[in-house]
């Protein structure tokens, strides 16, 4: 099979294999462990790690805590502010589009009485503005915006979000899973108080992610999920996962380090997919014209299911949007969010190439896929 799902997860590179290796065998000691050397060389291994990946995305060591991956840095984020926020201040503001981690989340803490608001985007992705503006006020505890969409690969202008946030003294939390490796994330100019990234989304290991909480300018405070043990400052008790800590900080380094000339490479490939799928008649690729990672291709073939055209590429990996909701059966609540209709979204395809991908691959799968969709839609 050619895998065209690299927004879904990413396979590990081998020199993140090769640095996490030692850390399963002969370098297997517990980082909490502070009496002898196998529990000094992992927390030595555990600080070097979160100093590379606060360096990728300008923030201190000190910022981060480590977690199982993101939808647990969601949930502690959203929970954990919450649970330290003040009567005055529980508003919880998010973009229609946002991953459901997040939406889930906050739908949840919705049921504890927190007051909610959904802001609506343009046919694009991109948060209507006069909605922020008339949703954020000193009530608002914090505004979620991710910086890029798992299902269209739009980036979210930030800056304007961030601005009417800390204007009226509301937190943005930041969903960065999809971003390293296909566009800079600097917490600074994201003007983020608390990012979430995820390993696994840029050739790092499985069940590893962590989050960003500013120290000063504001100071972002959260409550502790998991008790047990005071690890990470004591907001997430457990076990260090060494192995994974040092995969993920290798593969951050790649992936920022890399990113320009990934974009070459691969927005290449993206950029011949989307031409040829413009020659096909009933079409739609999804906010063409808006700024989008390099990787990711999201459309739509009128009077096609894109279950039925997916069924018709045994040979091509392929998704219809996120794999945290594929599975339900139920249409993209981002393509509801973007004005589509059940139809229209049920059409929708994804395609998220990487950089695994090789050329004559590519080919092959441009190739089938066009010639699927002539064929499945009848032009």
């Amino acid at each position: 099979m050619i895998y065209l799902d690299y927004n879904a997860t990413t396979p590990v590179l081998p020199e993140v294999l090769e640095a996490m290796h030692p850390w399963f065998g002969e370098r297997f000691g517990n980082a909490a462990s502070a009496t002898h050397s196998f529990g000094w060389a992992a927390s030595e291994a555990v600080k070097m790690a979160r100093e590379t990946i606060a360096q990728c995305i300008e923030a201190e060591r000190e910022e981060l805590i480590f977690c199982s991956g993101a939808t647990e840095a969601i949930n502690l984020a959203l929970q954990g502010l919450a649970m330290h926020s003040k009567p005055e201040r529980r508003g919880l503001v998010y973009l229609a589009t946002e991953h459901k981690a997040v939406v889930d989340t906050i739908k949840h803490l919705a049921s504890f009485g927190f007051p909610i608001t959904e802001i609506p985007v343009d046919a694009n992705g991109v948060a209507e503005q006069k909605a922020l503006e008339a949703a954020i006020n000193q009530q608002t505890l914090v505004v979620c915006a991710m910086l890029v969409n798992n299902e269209t690969g739009l980036i979210q202008p930030l800056e304007h979000i961030a601005e009417m946030a800390r204007r009226n003294g509301a937190f943005l939390l930041c969903d960065a899973s999809q971003a390293p490796g296909k566009t800079p994330v600097n917490v600074h100019q994201i003007g983020a108080d608390l990012l979430v990234l995820s390993a696994h989304k840029c050739y790092g290991p499985k069940g590893m992610g962590a989050l960003y909480l500013r120290r000063k300018n504001p100071r972002v405070q959260i409550a502790p999920m998991i008790f047990g043990g005071g690890h990470e400052k004591g907001l997430r008790s457990g076990t260090l996962n060494v192995p994974g800590i040092v995969g993920m900080a290798e593969a951050l380094r790649l992936a920022t380090e890399n990113c320009s000339q990934w974009a070459q490479e691969i927005g290449r490939m993206r950029d011949e997919l989307e031409r040829q799928l413009q020659q096909i008649q009933g079409v739609h690729i999804t906010a063409l014209k808006a700024a989008r990672v390099y990787n990711t291709s999201h459309f739509r073939v009128e009077g096609l299911r894109a279950s039925s055209l997916i069924k018709a590429l045994p040979g091509l990996a392929l998704s219809t949007g996120s794999a945290c909701s594929s599975a339900g059966g139920e249409p993209s609540h981002v393509c509801k969010a973007l004005g589509m209709t059940d139809k229209q979204a049920f059409e929708s395809l994804r395609i998220s190439l990487g950089i695994t991908l090789q050329a004559r691959e590519f080919s092959t799968a441009i190739e089938q896929l066009c010639s699927a969709i002539r064929r499945e839609s009848g032009v």
